[in-house]
């Protein structure tokens, strides 16, 4: 049996990143959260990387427009001066423009 470890986000360009072969975007997800008595947007920012033709695709994208990403999950660590750090990738397999930033 395989096991799997993936993610879905839909939310806005934040930030856009592009190298030779990897583009990275910074996507923000809201979620409500009560303060006291009133709902509140919580925004949580995600760093997506997008290879080969998800990368082509995402060199179409501009700050601000809505996306669909889904994708998989990649656990890293690496040694930094003796200590061991952990990080978490999220590698887009799929991603989807919703809706244009100057169109909404």
């Amino acid at each position: 049996m395989k096991n799997i470890a993936e993610f879905r986000i839909i939310g806005n360009v934040g930030s856009i990143e592009t190298r030779d072969k990897v583009t990275f975007l910074s996507v923000a997800a809201n979620y409500g959260r009560k303060v006291n008595d009133e709902w509140q947007d919580d925004t949580h920012w995600n760093r997506i990387t997008l290879f080969g033709k998800q990368k082509e695709k995402a060199d179409k994208i501009g700050k601000g427009d809505l996306v669909h990403i889904q994708g998989r999950v990649r656990q890293t660590s690496f040694d930094d001066n003796g200590e061991t750090r952990y990080s978490v990738d999220l590698i887009a397999n799929g991603i989807g423009l919703m809706v244009k930033a100057d169109e909404e």
